[in-house]
């Protein structure tokens, strides 16, 4: 079973991004609803996948690693802090 490569995840992440614009945050699951109707199963390939991108992960809105952050994250446009 494979889910959607790396590009079409990251265009989505960053269309969301800038969609919401700076400043404003969104959760990666909205990336993952948006690719997969069983979409929990994509949430460890949508951190990964963050985390390689110009965006900004954080947890009660402090910055955190998405890769090893327990619990929900919102992401964000770096930059826009």
């Amino acid at each position: 079973m494979s889910g959607p490569g790396d590009e079409v995840i990251a265009a989505v992440l960053m269309d969301l991004a800038e969609a919401r614009g700076r400043g404003k945050t969104f959760c990666p699951s909205e990336a993952a609803r948006a690719l997969a109707s069983d979409w929990r199963p994509l949430m460890p390939e949508i951190r990964r996948v963050a985390a390689t991108l110009p965006l900004v992960a954080t947890q009660r809105g402090r910055p955190v690693d998405p890769l090893s952050a327990r619990g929900p994250i919102r992401l964000s446009l770096a930059g826009s802090d």
